[in-house]
C-alpha cells in the first residue's frame, strides 16, 4: 500500500507543477505579446530579461519543494511539461511553423535545468540525511 500511496503523490506532485509552470508562464510572460521596434528598425522581444529571470526564480521553490522530497522525477517531468505546453500555446500561431523549435529548445533547457537543480537538491537533503546527528 506505501508503493501505491508514494506514486500517488508523484503524480499529484507531477500534475501541480504542470500547472503551476503554465500558471507561471502566463503570469510572467504569456501577457506580452509585442516586439520592441528601436529606431534603427531593430526588432527585440517580446519577453524582457527580467521577466524570464522572474519566471526562473519563480519556479525554483516549487522545484525545489519537490526535489527535497525525493519527488525529483516529479519536479523535472512536470516544470518541463508545463513550460512547454505553455510555450506551445502561447506561440502556436506563428505560421511558419518555427515555434515548434522554440518549444523544443524550451523543454530541453527546462530538462536539464530542473534535471540539475533537482539532482543536487535530492543528493544533498539526502547527505544531510545520512549524516550523524541528524
Amino acid at each position: 500500500m506505501a508503493k501505491r500511496t508514494r506514486l500517488i503523490h508523484h503524480l499529484l506532485t507531477t500534475l501541480a507543477l504542470t500547472g503551476l509552470a503554465a500558471a507561471a508562464w502566463a503570469a510572467w510572460l504569456g501577457w506580452d505579446q509585442q516586439r520592441d521596434v528601436q529606431p534603427d528598425g531593430y526588432a527585440t522581444g517580446p519577453y524582457e530579461a527580467w521577466q524570464v529571470i522572474g519566471l526562473v526564480f519563480t519556479l525554483l521553490a516549487p522545484v525545489y519543494w519537490a526535489a527535497a522530497r525525493s519527488y525529483v522525477p516529479a519536479a523535472v517531468v512536470g516544470t518541463t511539461a508545463g513550460l512547454a505546453g505553455a510555450a506551445y500555446y502561447d506561440w502556436s500561431d506563428d505560421a511558419s511553423g518555427l515555434f515548434v523549435i522554440g518549444v523544443g529548445l524550451i523543454a530541453l533547457g527546462t530538462l536539464a535545468a530542473t534535471g540539475l537543480v533537482s539532482g543536487l537538491v535530492a543528493s544533498w537533503k539526502l547527505r544531510a540525511r545520512l549524516e550523524p546527528g541528524h
